[in-house]
């Protein structure tokens, strides 16, 4: 089964939530299993850079199964600078977004930007735990 538009929306607000529980203001992004955009919003306040990196962040997640947070070390090698710019360098492997996964299926992802590193993904893990 494939992310529903309802699903994403659902992950949204639940980011959007956490982000209000932890009194941070961020964009959250959810994107299908190729890396495109199904659902967004970004709070008040949130700074006008979160919107690209929180579906930037969403894209590595998706494309690669795991955590962006995972690819940071290896942002810099050949391997990931090259997927980065076949894509299109829409991707960012930077923490803050976790892959959709189920029944061992990457559906997609959650990405947020805004907050610290750590907060995103804090925010993305928390939304994706509620679908």
């Amino acid at each position: 089964m494939a992310l529903t538009l309802s699903e994403a929306n659902r992950i949204v607000q639940a980011a959007i939530t956490k982000a209000q529980e932890m009194n941070i203001k961020v964009s959250a992004a959810v994107c299908d299993a190729g890396g495109r955009l199904m659902a967004f919003n970004r709070m008040d306040g949130a700074i006008w850079g979160s919107v690209y990196g929180s579906q930037g962040k969403a894209i590595a997640s998706a494309a690669f199964g795991r955590a962006s947070g995972e690819l940071t070390e290896r942002a810099g090698t050949p391997i990931i600078q090259g997927i980065v710019a076949a894509e299109g360098g829409h991707m960012i492997p930077s923490m803050g977004a976790v892959p959709i996964i189920r029944n061992g299926v990457v559906e997609g992802a959650c990405g947020v930007g805004g907050g610290t590193s750590q907060q995103d993904e804090d925010v993305a893990k928390a939304a994706v735990a509620k679908l």
